[in-house]
């Protein structure tokens, strides 16, 4: 470790002189390139993850001098996967810069992928509202490089987190057109009733009983084998529950379908929020009886 971090150090100290002397332009920048390289992958293997992260920037500056901007944005993309052991927010910056020279070279499917990094990284750093903006711009990217399952997998987090912050409009919105677009897949075509779910529990927790069953028919003009569905009865049960105010036959709804069907957390958190509003609606009728 100790070996590695000082021969680390000395292709650093070597790679500064090299810049700090005199040269050919081109040479002097490659030159000091090489030897930056070498200093990361020491400092990697040290696992010393800060000054293998600085060193791969600084690898990024050599390119970007040289007019290397792949190779610019391939170094601050392992820049980034060093600072991710130890700082997400230097991580995220560096995914940015390599992102922004993607970009430049029309390197779209590649932005998009470090785009969906970064909102990845937002996500383990709770930080809800940027994962959605940079969930989004993967997902457009992806689309717009026609790799329609990497764009909906992005979406349905969008759609998911936009949930999770009550913006349900724009879950449904996302959920619905997923599954439009799946019906036409033969691969995709068995998650529809899935996505249109989702959407129906978004609908529930709207708690506009008249929006629900305007979905349910609309998803039955969508997929006319919706409604012999399970999770089409089970979204029109909830729905009648919700309707005649009767918590009871809520939960047993949902404890019948979970039972078969275990519901995620996420929608299991949904359902709660729909059963406070029920049970909220209960107690204020019971306070004015």
């Amino acid at each position: 470790m100790g070996d590695q971090i000082a021969r680390a150090e000395e292709f650093d100290k070597k790679a500064e002189k090299k810049l700090s002397g005199w040269g050919l332009f081109g040479s002097k920048y490659e030159d000091a390139a090489d030897l930056f390289d070498k200093a990361a992958n020491s400092f990697k293997l040290a696992k010393s993850w800060d000054k293998a992260g600085s060193t791969y920037v600084k690898l990024a500056n050599c390119h970007l001098k040289l007019e290397s901007k792949h190779e610019a944005a391939q170094a601050y993309v392992d820049a980034a996967h060093c600072y991710k052991k130890t700082s997400a927010n230097e991580a995220i910056a560096c995914l940015e810069l390599a992102v922004n020279l993607f970009c430049e070279n029309g390197r779209l499917s590649m932005a998009a992928r470090y785009f969906k990094e970064i909102a990845e990284l937002y996500e383990t750093e709770q930080n809800i509202e940027q994962a959605i903006v940079y969930f989004e711009k993967a997902a457009d990217f992806f689309q717009n490089e026609e790799v329609t399952t990497s764009a909906n997998q992005c979406k349905q987090k969008v759609a998911q987190f936009a949930a999770q912050l009550e913006q349900y409009q724009k879950s449904i919105e996302i959920y619905e057109e997923i599954a439009r677009q799946s019906l036409n897949n033969n691969l995709l075509k068995y998650g529809v009733k899935g996505h249109l779910l989702n959407a129906g529990i978004c609908q529930l927790c709207k708690a506009d009983v008249v929006a629900i069953n305007n979905a349910l028919e609309r998803y039955q003009e969508l997929d006319p084998t919706f409604s012999g569905t399970r999770e089409y009865r089970f979204i029109a049960d909830i729905a009648a529950a919700v309707d005649e105010e009767d918590v009871v036959k809520f939960t047993d709804v949902v404890k019948e379908f979970d039972s078969m069907t275990p519901l995620d957390s996420w929608k299991t958190n949904l359902l709660l929020r729909v059963k406070e509003k029920l049970k909220a609606k209960e107690l204020e009728e019971d306070d004015l009886t």
